[in-house]
């Protein structure tokens, strides 16, 4: 959208990831919509300051790929481990990976993702394409590891009721 309507990636991103909210205030309901919404306007806005303050000189493509990766993908496991989601085709993961109890939510997220890639390569292009999908693997690896991490001990901060 960004590209097509010439408008910032922070409010492009924002519209395409509140369009699927809807669909999934119907099937996860309104806890989940309203955690979506601040998670979808907090992803915008950091976007949007990133992508206009902070200037980092002598970057890497591959250390960006890497780390940007690792960082999306701990972020969309976080809010997916609580049931919530990064709008956009994350609302349509956790549909799937809770209506099939044994699918982890990055798979049907990089499938999603796979095809919409696959669509934008015919406007933009197939190099951007295959390191977006590179991206896409390495964070929806790093999605399925924390959705399954499994805490065997909770941990208190020794705080007692008063009888």
């Amino acid at each position: 959208m960004g590209y097509l309507f010439h408008i910032g990636m922070g409010l492009a991103l924002w519209i395409v990831n509140a369009s699927l909210l809807f669909l999934g205030v119907k099937y996860l309901g309104k806890r989940f919509a309203l955690w979506t919404l601040l998670s979808i306007t907090v992803t915008s806005l950091s976007v949007d300051f990133f992508e206009q303050i902070i200037f980092v000189k002598n970057r890497s493509l591959l250390l960006d790929l890497l780390f940007g990766s690792v960082f999306l993908g701990t972020g969309i496991g976080i809010l997916m481990r609580q049931g919530v989601s990064n709008g956009g085709v994350g609302v349509i993961a956790i549909i799937i990976s809770v209506k099939k109890k044994r699918i982890l939510p990055g798979r049907p997220l990089f499938f999603l993702n796979f095809f919409i890639f696959l669509f934008v390569a015919l406007i933009i292009d197939w190099k951007l394409i295959f390191l977006a999908l590179i991206s896409q693997w390495i964070s929806t690896k790093v999605v399925d590891m924390i959705c399954e991490i499994s805490f065997q001990k909770t941990y208190t901060l020794g705080w007692r009721k008063k009888p």
